[in-house]
């Protein structure tokens, strides 16, 4: 392969070392392409990172993502990740606000026990409703996921795939109504509504399809709509993407900040002038390297500012809407309920998520405000795979707890980036203390420096630690995974209007989350 310090030109210039990227680099390198990746910061793997991220604290913790739904099987096959995924038992536990002695435990692998806890928080009756509905969902799971890996569905190929019911459902209608015709608690309600607000500032009432687009790559992940445990810790998924990347042939590139992108001419008989990314190194040195064609493993926003013209779409629509909250404890809290804790804290620990608490805190975030009792989720990495903990720590039986919590948006952040962070993490910590039967705060391990060990993300945070504007995960909102037009059936989701410049991040058509999908697209489209 070329060197990035002499070579002229390459095949393909990648623009950020996220997951994104380095999947994208894998393909085409080991297709006989030369390849080079040019990462702004220290390190590849973007938000798909571990880190040790308290000074003295034995402790790897997948920082910024943290679970794995959606990348497919046939990406790890095709390029021979060595990745393994811990599948949960309980898929969650949701605390009664109104009385958390209570709580709905739904076990994946004892029917009996989870319609006896939908008794037990007074929702006999949506139990077979529960079971009606993902039965439905993991029919739709298994029909959308493989299509991932396929170029684009038209939109009238894309109706048929679904069902006239499943269309109206889940695309046509505010998924809040179907949510509301299909079960009657509150709580019941609010657990399946998340899955529609993860990152995503939206009312399920609303007919904007926002949280209908969300629900749904929040459910098909895999053909099943799993969110698996990584073992190791996020890093090693972006760990083996680098090594395949790099024993391909890819030269990777880090503290390579990209300044601008010439998009070059059409490709023609006779040539057509290439695409040239500029580059400056840690010395502040210009660089410049012609591409046959450049993948933009970046946000649609950083993309436009790097062509030199204004971003597209609603700034709005940009925003992230979430606090991830890391922390380190000691022990497990213990709950007001009779359940394990060790069952609950292993799937998704649902903190103040019922329908109309959900609705409560939108309307507040809405007009600026703090929510004023957080809605919140919670796994514990460690129950699953305690490999991430040194061995005197695991020795001790400490954990760590992932929290993310829902109705953050950026605007929130803008004015006071510090002050709003350290109010809405003390208030998420309170909504979380609200339902469990001593503080969490008595749990958290003391770091060296006398400091408890939490760590707070906003999207103010994210988007300067990551070039997310916004600090929105999906880099901007999420769209359906098919083409909502003529012109774009059949092709791979990743192309721009300039011929040489792909997009490949999670703001291409049928990104956000960790897939590599976008990454795959982007080879596919260049390999044909």
């Amino acid at each position: 392969m070329p060197d990035p310090q002499t070579s002229p030109r390459y095949d393909v210039v990648v623009v950020g070392a996220g997951h994104n990227g380095l999947a994208a680099a894998a393909y085409l390198a080991r297709a006989g392409r030369s390849v080079l990746v040019l990462e702004r910061s220290a390190h590849v793997g973007g938000a798909t990172v571990s880190a040790q991220v308290f000074d003295g604290v034995d402790v790897r913790l997948s920082r910024y993502s943290y679970l794995v739904s959606l990348l497919p099987a046939q990406v790890r096959d095709e390029l021979g990740l060595r990745v393994s995924l811990h599948r949960r038992r309980f898929s969650s536990y949701t605390p009664d606000p109104g009385d958390p002695s209570r709580g709905l435990l739904v076990d994946t692998r004892d029917h009996a026990a989870t319609e006896a806890s939908f008794e037990s928080v007074g929702a006999g009756r949506d139990a077979a409703a529960w079971h009606r509905f993902y039965e439905r969902i993991s029919d739709l799971a298994r029909r959308v996921f493989p299509t991932l890996t396929e170029p684009l569905p038209g939109p009238a190929e894309a109706r048929a795939l679904l069902g006239e019911d499943d269309w109206r459902d889940f695309v046509e209608r505010p998924l809040g109504e179907l949510v509301d015709r299909t079960f009657e608690s509150d709580l019941v309600r609010g657990v399946v509504l998340t899955d529609g607000l993860i990152g995503t500032f939206a009312r399920p009432a609303d007919d904007d399809g926002r949280a209908n687009r969300c629900f749904l790559y929040h459910v098909i992940g895999g053909g099943t709509g799993d969110w698996d445990v990584p073992v190791g810790g996020m890093g090693t998924v972006s760990g083996e993407l680098e090594r395949v990347a790099r024993e391909a042939g890819a030269w990777l590139r880090v503290r390579a900040t990209v300044t601008a992108i010439d998009p070059g001419t059409a490709a023609r008989a006779g040539g057509g002038a290439p695409a040239t990314v500029r580059w400056t190194d840690d010395d502040g040195e210009t660089h410049e390297v012609a591409a046959n064609h450049v993948v933009a493993a970046c946000a649609p926003a950083v993309l436009d500012r790097l062509l030199g013209r204004a971003p597209g779409g609603d700034g709005a629509a940009l925003e992230g809407a979430q606090l991830k909250v890391n922390m380190v404890l000691t022990r497990l809290p213990r709950l007001r309920s009779d359940v394990d804790p060790a069952a609950a804290f292993a799937g998704t620990f649902h903190i103040n998520e019922t329908a109309s608490q959900l609705e409560t805190a939108y309307r507040q975030a809405a007009v600026g405000r703090i929510p004023a009792l957080p809605p919140a989720e919670i796994y514990c990495h460690t129950l699953s795979d305690p490999t991430i903990l040194g061995p005197a720590l695991r020795g001790a039986g400490w954990h760590t707890l992932t929290m993310f919590g829902l109705h953050m948006p950026a605007a929130l952040f803008r004015a006071d980036p510090d002050g709003a962070r350290e109010a809405a993490l003390a208030a998420s910590l309170d909504s979380l203390d609200a339902v469990l039967d001593e503080p969490i705060r008595d749990c958290l391990a003391i770091g060296p420096d006398g400091e408890p060990c939490v760590e707070a993300r906003s999207p103010v945070d994210i988007e300067a630690e990551l070039a997310m504007p916004g600090g929105n995960i999906f880099h901007r909102e999420l769209q359906w995974p098919w083409a909502e037009d003529e012109d774009e059936r059949y092709t791979w989701g990743v192309r721009t209007e300039h011929p040489r410049v792909l997009l490949a991040g999670a703001g291409a058509r049928r990104g956000g989350g960790v897939s590599a999908v976008p990454g795959r697209a982007a080879a596919m489209e260049l390999l044909g």
